[in-house]
């Protein structure tokens, strides 16, 4: 993924103890978030995360959900450093391995996931990047393995809200090829590269989980 300059808002973190970083994002939807992972997530197996950031978000699955081995992944070495500062006493946890997720050819190296979790990211890169990312986590995942994809979204290619638009516009001011993406598209694309939808789900701040599953051959 290219480096790219977003708003201020877009992928905000600040400097906590320990080199932990914090994102008021992260802070605030973690428990729906968990919520989320507890209804739809499977019972045990490997879960991957996609694009960890700070690390808030993985430490809090993987003491919510301690059946499951949680592997952190961030293409930022700042960020990897954090991830490990908050999963260090976390035993179903493993060191954040450096992961650009919209390269080809990721999933060679992480093949067999039970669950894979990308949060808030797909509205930062472009639709091919997105595209790439769909393909390389269907084939990282097993049979029966689920893709939990989460963030702001289109609904039938519109924006439904004043703060999405603007945010929507400030990303695109900054980068024409990235911005919100529709969710009929997404759908759709998951769909082609083989899984099946099993869930969307409405979230808190206009926000929406989709829930893939890739079926048994």
């Amino acid at each position: 993924m290219s480096k790219r300059n977003l708003p201020s808002n877009a992928s905000v973190a600040t400097e906590g103890e320990d080199g932990r970083l914090v994102a008021p994002a992260a802070s605030r939807n973690s428990d729906v978030l968990c919520n989320l992972l507890a209804e739809w997530a499977p019972t045990q197996g490997c879960a991957l995360e996609i694009a960890s950031g700070t690390g808030q978000h993985v430490s809090a699955f993987a003491q919510r959900l301690p059946q499951l081995h949680w592997r952190p992944t961030e293409v930022d070495p700042e960020r990897r450093a954090s991830i490990d500062m908050y999963c260090r006493d976390l035993p179903n946890t493993t060191d954040a391995a450096a992961l650009d997720a919209t390269s080809e050819g990721w999933h060679q190296h992480f093949a067999g996931q039970d669950l894979i979790v990308l949060i808030n990211l797909t509205h930062l890169i472009s639709w091919q990047e997105t595209q790439t990312l769909i393909s390389e986590a269907a084939l990282a995942l097993s049979p029966d393995g689920r893709f939990v994809l989460y963030g702001p979204f289109m609904r039938s290619g519109t924006l439904t809200s004043e703060g999405d638009q603007r945010f929507h516009d400030a990303l695109v001011q900054q980068d024409s090829e990235i911005g919100y993406k529709n969710d009929e598209d997404i759908a759709a694309e998951m769909r082609a590269q083989g899984l099946n939808v099993i869930g969307l789900v409405d979230m808190p701040a206009n926000n929406l989980a989709f829930v893939a599953e890739k079926p048994q051959t």
